[in-house]
């Protein structure tokens, strides 16, 4: 098959079902920049990318970019890595993860993992350090020592599995520091970071090798890929013949010539200005689609209206994939931001991958992280029918004066409603959904405690809850047989 043909056949392919019912995944960055685990808070991703400001990544909020942030000597890293650390290399941290390996127990995490509702579990394999979590057979010229003796993949993959949630990989594609340490100031340094001569090859290699050991149901690249699209092509149908059912995210930007010319100063000046416009104002980035791809993986930012095409919200519970000691209470998501986040996106088509960072010294979940999934546990426990294998409705929801909001998602013959007070000290008693109408066979129930009472009005359906719903913890109201009437949004 040809270069466009095989193109063209991988465009093809639909997302599978499972993914497209699971709604919420677990993401897991571990790496020996957990060690030090530390970044400063100041700023979200997104607004470093929307601020202009030269060598803004200097400071990013990601503590797993901490060998990055050590080659700008005024960073915030390199004060606290001179305070703490003093001129210790970063790559000796990769001792001290591997001796706290001794008290890591997959299946615990797994478990935890699980009892979120969770469907599937991806872990980062190799971040941009260029260290990997499982024992390859592919070397690495410049860093034999950047893998772990001990293999962590794939006693998490069994773990996860036999948890009842599929396993998918990470790999840092488009970055390794093994091969190329130039650093990272702005989003176009990506470019000139890139490796190149034998990386390629070395890329592929362990990329196969992760799909032959572990059939990984996600493969999950970062930042870009090293090849052109014609061998990037090659690898996803191996992927896809191995894995029939597995799911490829936008981030394999294959390589072209035309990356030499965007290497140029002008070029470089255009491309962060483009970054800046992407970046939503501050509210976070969205990845430049690729040719081939399954689904869209914009980072710490969600769409505003349903997509056609399926995605996912990748974010911490912070402002950092990896653990990061700085991190404090406010920089966390609340409760009712986290659970209203698994509502809005499951109502625009899209799954949550929110992101753990264990400790690296203890291989221990921190507890900020480990009440949020509990968290998670306790809502989708009661309102997991009104989340997995929905689809969008025909109109997500919206804002319902200054009083409370609603979101939609669908089944067969079912229109689940969330609703949650506006205001964090608010509630909700009453709300009319505009948009239904009552019929002799329509059934209208609360899903988990309270009651729900549903009358006809002259704009829609008027539920009463009682008692009112807890402003932290949204409503789910399953309707059974509603008309639909109009595509207007919900109204007191």
């Amino acid at each position: 098959m040809g270069t466009r043909s095989a193109v063209r056949a991988l465009r093809a392919r639909p997302v599978p079902t499972w993914w497209r019912d699971a709604k919420l995944g677990i993401f897991i960055h571990w790496t020996p920049a957990s060690i030090p685990a530390f970044a400063p808070t100041e700023h979200e991703i997104g607004e470093l990318f929307a601020s202009g400001q030269p060598d803004a990544l200097a400071n990013v909020p990601y503590s797993e970019w901490y060998e990055n942030s050590l080659r700008f000597p005024d960073s915030a890293v390199s004060a606290h890595h001179r305070q703490h650390y003093g001129d210790r290399p970063y790559r000796s941290f990769m001792d001290d993860w591997e001796n706290a390996l001794d008290e890591w127990n997959p299946g615990s995490w797994a478990a935890r993992f699980a009892a979120t509702g969770a469907r599937y579990v991806v872990l980062v394999t190799k971040h941009m350090d260029g260290y990997c979590l499982w024992p390859s057979d592919v070397p690495n010229p410049r860093a034999p020592r950047a893998r772990s003796e001990r293999d962590v993949v794939g006693e998490l993959a069994e773990a996860v599995r036999s948890a009842g949630m599929r396993f998918g990989v990470y790999y840092s594609g488009g970055l390794d520091s093994t091969f190329n340490d130039h650093r990272l100031g702005t989003f176009a340094d990506l470019l000139v970071a890139q490796p190149r001569g034998d990386y390629l090859a070395y890329a592929e290699a362990q990329v196969r090798e992760l799909i032959e050991r572990y059939a990984p149901s996600v493969l999950w690249n970062d930042i870009s890929w090293p090849g052109p699209v014609d061998r990037l092509a090659s690898l996803l149908e191996f992927y896809y013949d191995a894995v029939p059912d597995g799911v490829v995210n936008d981030r394999f930007v294959p390589w072209s010539p035309a990356w030499t010319v965007l290497r140029t100063r002008p070029a470089r000046r255009g491309i962060d200005m483009l970054v800046r416009r992407v970046s939503r104002s501050g509210r976070g980035f969205v990845p430049p689609a690729p040719p081939l791809y399954d689904v869209r993986t914009p980072e710490y930012a969600v769409f505003d209206t349903i997509q056609s095409k399926p995605w996912e919200c990748v974010r911490g519970f912070d402002k950092s994939f990896g653990h990061n000691r700085a991190s404090t209470d406010s920089d966390f998501l609340t409760r009712r931001e986290l659970l209203w986040m698994v509502c809005d996106i499951a109502s625009k088509n899209g799954n949550l991958l929110i992101n753990v960072g264990p400790r690296g010294d203890d291989a221990q979940i921190p507890k900020r992280q480990a009440d949020r999934l509990r968290w998670l546990a306790e809502f989708t426990s009661t309102v997991g029918d009104a989340l997995y294998g929905t689809r969008p409705w025909i109109d997500p929801g919206g804002a319902v004066g200054d009083d409370a909001e609603v979101r939609y998602t669908a089944r067969d013959r079912d229109v689940y409603a969330f609703i949650r007070p506006a205001r964090d000290d608010g509630k909700v008693e009453r709300i009319t959904l505009p948009g239904f109408g009552l019929t002799a066979a329509t059934v209208v129930e609360r899903l988990g405690s309270g009651n729900v009472v549903a009358s006809s009005a002259p704009n829609g359906i008027r539920l009463l809850l009682d008692p009112p719903a807890d402003p932290e913890v949204p409503v789910a109201v399953r309707l059974t047989d509603a008309a639909a009437t109009s595509q207007t949004h919900a109204s007191l």
